[in-house]
């Protein structure tokens, strides 16, 4: 029987401490940056299948209620003192949680990061979901696609310590002087993945860059933030709102013209992918530089020399496919 246990920061001890003996094998926490984030439900919808298709497995579910490293940092010591089998964790701070993860390792427990990857020394493999220069290049491309006489863009991210959305803004930086030299970034600011902060930002580019063509959010809460201040303002057609979007989320600003279009990989199947990494570890598989892991139906991958790997290409959507995927994910 598999369980899916959604753990706030406030109840991570109490429910360590009134755990009872496990009713499965092998137990994977699934640590996301917050809980209430659309993106990481879905995730977590992948590692329970990945988890019936394995067998054995109890996912727990679990995150701090706002994106803070010091809320992961306590929720991963109450796993350690749960003694899970594993951790696959999407990182706050890549730096901040290497201390008490390298304590978990220390413990036996088996350690991956996704989607927002931990510096090497506090993890066993990193799965990107997708290759950093390829996201980089498609959040400019997605507003510089729009702008044929080029214009200023923004960057609204989340936090300022997220490893996987500072690797695809600099990433996004390198291409835009030799492919979208027309493109002007004219700043990049940070909303936490909190909705209220991210409003606040998107309103504060509007005001401070009047000729902003695109704001461009490289996040599932900044993105919607941003999409719903354009279209409250109505600067629908003057300001497009891009980046990467859940589909069920986002498709009433694409159906409303506040976006022209979006990308995202399938979250379901990023944490579908992580639990099958973490089993494998599990059972025995070392993570080294060109060893290649099976991810289940999504197909396998294979370590570079930092023991990390990309899942799949981004998928785009715009009007003409977005009412398919939304009914997904």
């Amino acid at each position: 029987m598999k369980f899916l246990h959604k753990l706030a920061i406030s109840t991570a001890i109490a429910a360590a401490l009134m755990a009872g003996p496990a009713s499965a094998a092998e137990r994977i926490a699934l640590v996301v940056k917050s809980l209430g984030n659309g993106f990481f439900d879905a995730a977590a919808k992948g590692a329970e299948e990945a988890a019936k298709e394995i067998g054995d497995i109890e996912v727990i579910y679990t995150g701090p209620t706002s994106a803070t490293a010091e809320g992961q940092i306590e929720i991963i010591n109450s796993l350690i003192a749960q003694q899970v089998d594993a951790i696959a964790i999407s990182a706050n701070d890549p730096d901040a949680l290497v201390p008490v993860l390298k304590k978990a390792m220390d413990r036996g427990i088996k350690v991956i990061s996704w989607d927002s990857g931990v510096a090497k020394d506090g993890r066993m493999l990193h799965l990107n979901p997708s290759d950093t220069k390829l996201i980089g290049e498609t959040i400019i491309k997605l507003a510089a696609d729009h702008l044929p006489e080029g214009g200023e863009v923004a960057i609204l991210s989340a936090s300022s310590t997220a490893t996987n959305q500072n690797a695809w803004i600099e990433a996004a930086k390198e291409v835009l002087p030799t492919k979208f030299p027309k493109i002007k970034l004219a700043a990049v600011v940070y909303g936490d993945d909190d909705s209220v902060k991210s409003t606040n930002e998107a309103k504060g580019l509007i005001s401070s860059y009047p000729d902003l063509k695109a704001i461009i959010a490289p996040t599932t809460v900044g993105v919607v933030a941003a999409a719903q201040v354009v279209t409250d303002q109505k600067l629908i057609g003057k300001i497009n709102v891009t980046g990467l979007a859940l589909p069920s989320e986002f498709k009433k600003f694409i159906d409303n013209g506040a976006s022209e279009g979006v990308a995202l990989w399938n979250p379901i199947d990023l944490g579908y992918s992580a639990v099958y990494l973490s089993d494998q570890l599990v059972k025995g598989k070392k993570a080294e530089p060109g060893a290649t892991f099976s991810i289940g139906k999504v197909g396998s991958i294979t370590l570079d020399e930092t023991n990390a790997a990309a899942m799949a290409a981004p998928y785009q959507f715009d009007k003409s496919n977005i009412e398919k995927f939304s009914k997904i994910y």
